[in-house]
């Protein structure tokens, strides 16, 4: 009797293992720190340790008027959590409802932004952005 109940929890974890249960990705420090930047938008991050992530982002929407280029900005800062290769991050003084999630993969950062988050006049943080720098960032300095 033993045996069958062995036999029969054994036979359980390998279909459990071989049923596609995916595990879940985590990125490494040295995958997420650093200079990100899209083509008008730039995220600095620094892994703090325990699942958080020190995050600025700024950002720029670029127009034209009858008098030339003009351009509005926008800045944020916080604390991300990321669990995985995905962290969430709300700037400190952003609108309750703003969001910000971060995946980290393939070497690249896709950022997609939910509500208002008290950036400038159609400022962003939603993208696709390259690793620039893997260097520490200096924060503050936009």
């Amino acid at each position: 009797m033993k045996t069958f109940v062995l036999s029969v929890l054994i036979g359980g974890l390998l279909c459990l293992s071989q049923s596609g249960v995916a595990q879940q990705k985590i990125v490494t420090a040295a995958q997420v720190n650093g200079t990100w930047q899209s083509r008008s938008s730039t995220f600095k991050i620094w892994a703090l340790g325990k699942q958080k992530l020190k995050v600025e982002f700024s950002g720029v929407y670029e127009y034209k008027t009858a008098d030339g280029l003009m351009a509005n900005v926008g800045e944020g800062i916080g604390i991300a959590f990321i669990e995985g290769e995905t962290a969430t991050f709300k700037p400190e003084g952003a609108e309750d409802e703003c969001l910000i999630t971060l995946q980290f993969g393939g070497g690249r950062l896709e950022v997609k932004q939910e509500s208002i988050c008290g950036f400038g006049h159609n400022v962003t943080a939603t993208g696709k952005y390259r690793k620039v720098n893997a260097r520490k960032p200096q924060f503050g300095a936009s």
